[in-house]
């Protein structure tokens, strides 16, 4: 086991609010918490919802599932986006579950697990940004500056159920050999299309995002 990698600075559940966005309604309003959270695998997409005890997930269509039970971010980079935006950024205001300290969350490599609290993640994707992201900031051409960034946080799957709260240490147990990041996925899957054939070799990538790669890999024009 390594020692401890960075913390958990805050822990934050959104509440279903309306949002002049798709279905009217989101969970995207996250805010800080105190004590500990259940945190567990929430079932399949479309049927199970946040893996973290009172957040709520209006599109489960879209977001969600066990693939997407939680989000992280990285406190460092939200700082650099106040300092961009030339607004306050509290913790939350991504829409993350979990915002961290000294974890570089995007270059995390797909299948890392973490240990924090008493639960135990794992990264499975990047955080491809949506038109309800844009609308909550309220930022002009927000998805494509945000992609622009390619600074996308990680969604991670819940191998362990357990309990985290504000202050827990995050520690990297195992790293995948394979050395594609966060970074990579969120790149191949927007912008460099032309990095595509490394996910290939990803097993730790949801099912969903390997059958997105083998169609636009069959797709591709051939040279």
């Amino acid at each position: 086991m390594q020692s401890d990698w960075g913390e958990l600075i805050s822990v934050n559940v959104g509440r279903e609010r309306p949002i002049a966005a798709k279905g009217g309604t989101s969970g995207i309003d996250k805010r800080p918490v105190q004590g500990p959270v259940a945190i567990q695998a929430p079932g399949p997409k479309g049927v199970g919802g946040s893996g973290l005890a009172g957040d709520h997930i209006s599109d489960t269509a879209h977001h969600g599932g066990d693939d997407q039970a939680v989000y992280a971010y990285a406190r460092e980079d939200l700082d650099i986006w106040e300092a961009e935006l030339g607004r306050a950024l509290p913790s939350g205001s991504f829409g993350e579950n979990l915002t961290t300290a000294a974890v570089d969350v995007s270059g995390a490599v797909i299948g890392e697990t973490w240990e924090v609290g008493t639960a135990l993640l794992q990264v499975s994707s990047p955080r491809i940004p949506c038109v309800t992201f844009a609308v909550w900031l309220g930022q002009e051409r927000w998805v494509p500056r945000f992609t622009a960034a390619r600074v996308p946080g990680a969604y991670l799957r819940v191998l362990r159920s357990g309990e985290v709260r504000a202050g827990d240490a995050v520690r990297v147990l195992d790293v995948p050999g394979h050395g594609v990041d966060v970074r990579t996925v969120f790149a191949a899957f927007t912008t460099r299309p032309e990095l595509l054939p490394l996910l290939r070799e990803v097993p730790q990538l949801p099912r969903e995002d390997r059958d997105a790669v083998g169609r636009r890999l069959q797709q591709a024009p051939r040279a």
